[in-house]
Order: C-alpha cells, then sequence, then structure tokens
C-alpha cells in the first residue's frame, strides 16, 4: 500500500430502489459496485472500462468520496477516508480532483470562466484575489486558452473548450489524483485526440495520477498503464494495458475486445467475433455464482452456483473458474 496513492479493498456501493408494488415494504438495492478491490500507483494511469451500466462511473465517484460507499475500504495517501465526514474530507478533496464526463452541464452558465476556475482556490483558502486571477490565467494557458477568456461565460465556449476550462478547474489546487470520468465521450473525435493528448502532457510535467473511466477502448489503451475490465459492478480482469489488449484472459474481456472496429476491411473480415448470449443480468438481482455466467459461451456448472474470486494468474487480476 506504501506505493499506492489510492487503494480500494471490497468496495461496495448499493443504491436503493421503491418497490412498484402499491403498499409493498420490501426493500431492493442496485449493486451498482459489489465487492472491487484494486490499488493505483503514484504517477500511474489506471484505466477502468466496461460496458454502459456496469458500475465504472459509480465506482470512481465513490472512490473520491462524491458517494459514501456502503461497505469496503478506501485509502487515500495511506489515509482511511471510508466514513470520512465532509469536514475530515476538506484537506483530503485538495489532494484529489474530478474532470466530469459533460462539459455543458458540469460549468455553471452563471459564472465567468474566472469564477469557475477560482472557485476551488476559495474553497481552500489559496492566495488573495489578484494571486487567484493569475493563477488563472496562468492555467487558461496550460490548457490551451487565451488569458482573456477569463471574463468570458461557458455558452461562449465550445465543447472542448469548456471541457479545457474543466480541467483548469481540476488543476486549480495543485492535485497529486485525478478522477477522469469519461472526459472526451461527448466531444468529436478530432477533438478527443487534443485532450487525450493535453492530459498525457499534464500527467508528465506535474506528475500526476489518473484514474481515467471510459468505454472508447482504444483511447484507454493509448493512455493507460494498466487497464480494470468490469462487468455488472465486478472487475473481472485487470493487468499491464498491451497484455490485456494483445492476450486477453476472461471470456468478458475477449468479447468486449472482439467489438472493437479495425480500420482495416481486410482485416475486419478475417477478425473472429465472440458473440454474447442474452441480455445483461439486473444489478438489483444479479446472478448467484458468476456475474458474467448468464452470458459466457464458457461457462460451466460451478459457474452458475458460485462467485469466483479474485486471482493472480500470470502477473494480472482475473475472477474466472476456468484458471486454476
Amino acid at each position: 500500500m506504501a506505493d499506492n496513492i489510492l487503494e480500494i479493498q471490497d468496495l461496495k456501493k448499493y443504491f436503493p430502489v421503491k418497490s412498484r408494488k402499491i403498499f409493498s415494504r420490501e426493500r431492493q438495492v442496485v449493486h451498482a459496485v459489489d465487492g472491487v478491490s484494486f490499488g493505483i500507483r503514484r504517477g500511474e494511469v489506471l484505466g477502468l472500462v466496461g460496458e454502459s451500466g456496469c458500475g465504472k462511473t459509480t465506482l470512481g465517484r465513490t472512490a473520491v468520496r462524491l458517494y459514501k460507499p456502503t461497505g469496503g475500504k478506501i485509502f487515500f495517501d495511506g489515509q482511511d477516508i471510508t466514513n470520512a465526514s465532509n469536514r475530515e474530507l476538506i484537506p483530503v478533496k485538495k489532494k484529489m480532483q474530478i474532470i466530469f464526463q459533460d462539459p455543458y452541464a458540469s460549468l455553471n452558465p452563471r459564472l465567468t470562466i474566472g469564477d469557475i476556475i477560482s472557485e476551488p482556490m476559495r474553497i481552500h483558502h489559496i492566495g488573495t484575489k489578484a494571486e487567484q486571477e493569475e493563477r488563472v490565467q496562468e492555467l487558461l494557458n496550460v490548457v490551451g486558452l487565451k488569458p482573456d477568456h477569463i471574463r468570458r461565460y461557458p455558452n461562449e465556449f465550445s465543447g472542448g473548450q469548456r471541457q479545457r476550462v474543466g480541467i483548469a478547474r481540476a488543476l486549480a489546487v495543485n492535485p497529486s489524483f485525478i478522477m477522469c470520468d469519461e472526459p472526451i465521450s461527448a466531444l468529436d473525435v478530432s477533438i478527443q485526440a487534443q485532450i487525450i493528448n493535453m492530459l498525457e502532457e499534464l500527467r508528465d510535467k506535474l506528475n500526476l495520477t489518473y484514474l481515467f473511466v471510459a468505454h472508447d477502448l482504444s483511447m484507454v489503451r493509448h493512455i493507460s498503464d494498466r487497464i480494470c475490465v468490469m462487468y455488472l459492478g465486478n472487475m473481472v480482469e485487470c493487468g499491464p494495458s498491451e497484455e490485456v489488449y494483445t492476450h486477453p484472459m476472461h471470456p468478458y474481456t475477449k468479447a468486449l475486445l472482439s467489438a472493437v472496429p479495425i480500420p482495416d476491411p481486410i482485416r475486419t473480415r478475417e477478425q473472429k467475433r465472440t458473440l454474447l448470449e442474452g441480455e445483461i443480468p439486473s444489478p438489483i438481482n444479479p446472478p448467484k455464482g458468476c456475474p458474467f455466467c448468464t452470458r459466457c459461451t464458457c461457462k460451466e456448472k460451478i459457474c452458475m452456483e458460485v462467485k469466483p474470486p479474485v486471482k493472480e494468474v500470470d502477473g494480472r487480476q482475473i475472477a474466472c473458474h476456468l484458471f486454476p
């Protein structure tokens, strides 16, 4: 744990839902994150991938304590923040920031760009007003915007420019860890590459650590050192980026990667796709055994009855009964 800036142990996050039956007292919960463990080393980029609804965003937001966990442990910089109060989290939040997915909804339309970026500095009482304005202009330059944009409002910018403002806001308090919640999914393809390149440059320049949540597997491969694959609130495989992409082990990882489009018509025709059976189970009532057993073409009897533990296989973590 000493080398990890963030350590997650058996993390769970459940959301209560109301029964549709009138006068029913039945309590149901959505198993958004159901016992996930991993660590992120300092200066590393950990990619978190999976289908929509697999719980990757919930996991990221719980890890930075935007959500209070239902169970498990969260350690940041060696400190247990699992049950920390809002007051106790104030100095911790200065070190961990978040870049939100939607650059349109994450910026207050009534505030100028200068007020948006300087808000974290005001909350943490960093510098005088003049020093804050100077810092904002510096950050605008860092993210590729002009210093005179400080007086403008979010509606005067494109989606890519707004996301740059969101990145500048995250950098305002000099954090050491940033959770990137699908920061490029709402942007044009040409803009996506610019944002990814900028995040890589900032990582090297400022010695940042990223938890990069995304569903674009090609982008995750480009920026990540390690990749964790999630399915139905569970981590099914985690390992070095290139190894996971070139030699996937879990049946779900193989199916996920086989769906990635290849910009070569000949290779596309030759590629053998792994087709999944059935539908994704409800997170309200997940399968008894392996969460992937209802769609797996390699399942055995034990897969339907016992949930597989996460095991170390060839230097990576995998949750599958097919591996000894």
